[in-house]
This record gives C-alpha cells, structure tokens and sequence, in this order.
C-alpha cells in the first residue's frame, strides 16, 4: 500500500475513533448486590440488599432463584427454589424486582411442569404470553356467586351420598394408602366430555407414584384437559412449598376466561410438613407439633381461592379437591382439623373397609358434604333420600349380628338390604360411572330389584344393568340431568326395563322351585 493511502486510512481510523469516543453515553445502572452468607438444607442467608421486599425473588449464579422470607436488620433468609448443592459462601446474589411468578397459557394444557414452569415431561420448553403471581388474593365475597353446578366425580357412593358442587372445597382423607389418589384421579376421568380443565398438583410425591399416575391419564386420554404441575420426594423444601400456590394460579388463569376447572392437591400434608422444616431452618418459634403459628394461614390462604365466580366476572368456577393423609385413624389431628375448619365438607376413608375389599373405602358416617347437596340434581334427590339412613342402621346392626344375636325378620330384612347397598356402592378403580348408569343402579337398589338377587351376582347384574343406558328414551335422559325430578312414569319406565334385564339373576323362591 502507498504511504500517502496508509496515512489516510490511519487518519480516517483514528477520526472514526474519536467521533465514537465523543458520542458515547455510559449507561448507569443501579444495582443492588448482595453476597451469600451460608448455605443449609434449602435455605441461604444473604448479606447486603437493604431494599429487598418479602417474597421478592432473588437470583443467584447458575440460574438459580430464591424467595426473600425472612428480613432481618442484618441478613435475609431466603428459600431456596432448587438444590443448593451449586451455591457456595460468598456467591453474588441480585434482586429481580418481581415476586415468584408462573407461565400461563392455554399451551400448558396436557403438559408436565413443575412450580417454576420448566418442563418435566421431555417435551419443548412451555410457550407463553403471561405470568402470574404465585401468591394472590382470594376473590371478593361480591365476586362470588352460590355453589349450585354439580361436579360428578363418577363415583356412585361420592355423588349419590357426599354430592360434590363447583366451586366447593371437598377434603379427601384417610390413612396411608387407603385410596385417597384414586378417588381424586377418577374425578378427574369423569371430566372427559364435560368442558371442566383439571389441574393435578402433585406435592412431594414418589417418583414411582406419581409416573403411575400420569400413565394413567394418558391411558383414559384425560391429559387432553390436564394440566399436572409437580414435585418430587427428593426435590428442596422451597419446590414443595410454593407448588400448589403456583398450580391455583394457573387454575384461576382458565377460572377468570369463564372455564370451570377442577384442581386436586396431592397432598397438603407434605405441603405442611415442607413448610414446618423450612420455618424451623429460618429460626421461626415452634408451636404445635413443632409446626409454626402461621400454618393455618397458609392453607386457608390458599383453599379460599377456589370458588364460583359471579356471572358479570364471566361464571368460572374453581373446584378444589384437597388430600390429607392421617395416622392411625387419627381426624382430630392439628393438620386435619385445621383443613376440616378450612373445607366444605370432607370425604374420610376408612382403613377397616380397605381391608374388607370395600373399595371405595369411603366411611359414610364420618363423610360430609356442606354445599354440595344444594348443587345436587334433583334425580339424585329423589333416589337417595333415604338411603345413608337405610345403610347407617345396616351397620349398626350389623355389629350387633356379630354376636349371635337372634334377629327378627324385620332386622334381617334391613341387614340384608344393607349388604346390597354396600355392594352396589363398590366400584373398580378407573372406572366412572355416568349420570343415567347411576340413577339406573341406584333406582333399581332402593325399589328392592336388588332384594332377591344373590350377592355373588350383585356385580354381574350392576354390569348388564349399565348396558341399559343406550335404551333409555331420550326424553328421561334430558330430565336425569335437567332441574326437575324424575316424574312417576320416568321411574316406572326406568323400573320395568330394569325388570326385565334383572329377571336372569334373581333368585327364585322355595315354594316356586318345589311347583317346578
């Protein structure tokens, strides 16, 4: 190159520097920062950031984030949302400004996700156009509308006994392993076809359980209208706290676009257990069982964000389904009784019918639903008036049969009636029943159909009786599910073609088989 054309580009180079140099703005931006003092079991003592809010979220290295819950004068404890097993003292920690927030879009639908949105079922990452605050207030009294819409969980002693509304709070609970999750999982089922999205918020579950779970909604094609937000056995105590928070979120998103939704919490008894080990790390005074004076609070913070809502806020509705887990039959425990007080009703399982092979093992006695019998339709109504009386004496007595006391035929007569009651209300798992297969069912039992059929055909007979469904008119179909009962001539209708589909399996009296 010519010395005269290189000293040009260098002169041209140097003024291009200089113009730059002239026209820079350095952009200052304030930034608080703050250092890891300790890191423990899920929660992480922070120096520094004087004006960090409750509940803020703060970001540490790695990606990782944390909920500023304890603000001292001289340290902030901070819960930890992931392992911490990547933190070390001294690491930097930043503010974000912004309280713990989740994804919401109608693109979570059928999807696996934990409480911060990230997927868990191997698929992309969740697409979304909206974030909402995990932690939000329950809707206003005047936003509310009465609970008046049944939810039919499938379930023939659940609908018929304990009739559950939308919008209603229905506590499930029992010992470990009495099927508290099935029932929930075959609400869920009984969704399918009714335009009710359901959230599944599984809190501290087993791996094993909860795959079982979900390959089961996936057989039945209910994660079509499932959302299912989770969290391990083995994830931090922060995942587990903040969980159902974040899936009553995602639940009110759909709840305020005018949808009913159905929102299961499996189980807040890991829920309280997680927030008692994180309040005892963070140096907050024990109360009861160790548990910390707020922990009532925390559920019924979250329990009253189920509700209807009023036509002029579009008439969605959030249905909450809670489980709680007892020990050793144990109801007036600290953490059942405060989601009892909380609820609108529970439905309690009982240990001694899961042995009997009484599944579901629902207790009638002990089940109560304080909205739902308002919500209930009319053909239920008329059907089984008086049948959690018939089947409360059927187990009185019953104990008293036990010790060889002589009966007269009037007591034998309720005994046996109770037996095909009780048989008539077990029911298979994963398999739901329809309103009309119900009535039928229910109908037939409380006509005395049922009375001469032996009880080692009850099943068979129940499973030829649902095949009638199809030939029922259609005008009966419309009123089964309208606001009017069953007039007379739907249940002689109803009867007569059960008759005749009975007949086969009825036991025929003594004096008949000796004219034969």
């Amino acid at each position: 190159m010519p010395a005269n054309q290189f000293k040009k580009t260098i002169n041209t180079t140097f003024d291009e520097l200089e113009k730059g140099r002239n026209n820079y703005k350095p952009l200052f931006e304030l930034r608080e920062v703050g250092y890891v003092v300790s890191v423990s079991a899920g929660i992480v003592k922070v120096s520094g950031l004087p004006n960090v809010g409750f509940e803020e979220l703060l970001q540490f290295p790695s990606g990782l984030f944390g909920i500023a819950y304890n603000i001292d004068e001289d340290e902030i404890g901070v819960i930890l949302l992931g392992e911490d097993s990547l933190l070390n003292a001294g690491d930097e920690v930043q503010r974000t400004g912004r309280v713990t927030d989740i994804p919401v879009d109608n693109s979570l639908i059928g999807r696996v996700i934990n409480p911060l949105g990230e997927p868990m079922d191997g698929k992309s990452i969740v697409s979304f156009k909206q974030r909402l605050p995990i932690e939000r207030p329950a809707h206003a009294i005047m936003d509310r509308k009465t609970v008046s819409v049944p939810l039919q969980t499938g379930l023939k002693v659940i609908d018929a006994l304990i009739p559950i509304g939308r919008g209603q709070r229905e506590l499930i609970l029992g010992d470990r392993q009495t099927g508290k999750t099935a029932i929930a999982i075959d609400a869920i089922l009984n969704q399918q076809g009714k335009n009710v999205l359901c959230v599944y918020c599984a809190i501290g579950q087993r791996a094993s359980s909860l795959a079982k779970v979900i390959a089961n909604l996936e057989a039945k094609g209910a994660m079509e209208y499932t959302i299912v937000v989770t969290t391990e056995g083995n994830n931090a105590p922060g995942l587990k706290y903040i969980a159902p928070y974040a899936a009553t979120s995602i639940a009110e998103y759909f709840m305020e676009q005018g949808r009913d939704v159905l929102i299961v919490y499996d189980d807040l008894t890991h829920h309280a257990r997680a927030y008692r080990e994180l309040s005892l790390l963070l140096r907050r005074p024990p109360g009861r069982e160790a548990f910390p004076g707020d922990i009532f609070y925390i559920h019924s913070r979250l329990l009253e964000r189920a509700t209807h809502l009023s036509d002029k806020l579009k008439g969605g509705s959030l249905t909450a389904l809670p489980i709680i887990e007892t020990e050793a039959q144990n109801i007036s425990a600290y953490i059942p009784t405060n989601l009892i007080s909380i609820t609108d009703g529970q439905i309690y399982l009982s240990p001694k019918l899961f042995e009997l092979g009484i599944l579901p093992a629902v207790d009638v006695g002990k089940s109560v639903s304080r909205v739902g019998g308002k919500a209930q339709l009319p053909a239920y109504r008329s059907i089984t008036g008086n049948l959690k009386l018939d089947y409360s004496q059927f187990e009185e007595l019953e104990s008293f049969s036990r010790f060889g006391t002589r009966m007269d035929d009037a007591t034998k007569k309720i005994i046996e009636r109770g037996k095909r009651i009780r048989m008539c209300f077990k029911q298979h798992e994963l398999q739901p029943m329809s309103v009309p297969e119900q009535i039928m069912i229910l109908l037939a039992l409380t006509s005395g159909l049922f009375d001469s059929i032996p009880i080692s055909k009850m099943r068979e007979a129940e499973v030829a009786l649902q095949k009638l469904d199809a030939e029922l008119p259609t005008e009966i179909l419309k009123r089964l599910f309208s606001d009017k009962e069953l007039s007379s001539s739907d249940r002689e209708t109803i009867l007569k073609m059960a008759g005749i589909i009975l007949e086969p399996f009825q036991e025929k009296p003594e004096t008949e088989l000796t004219n034969t």
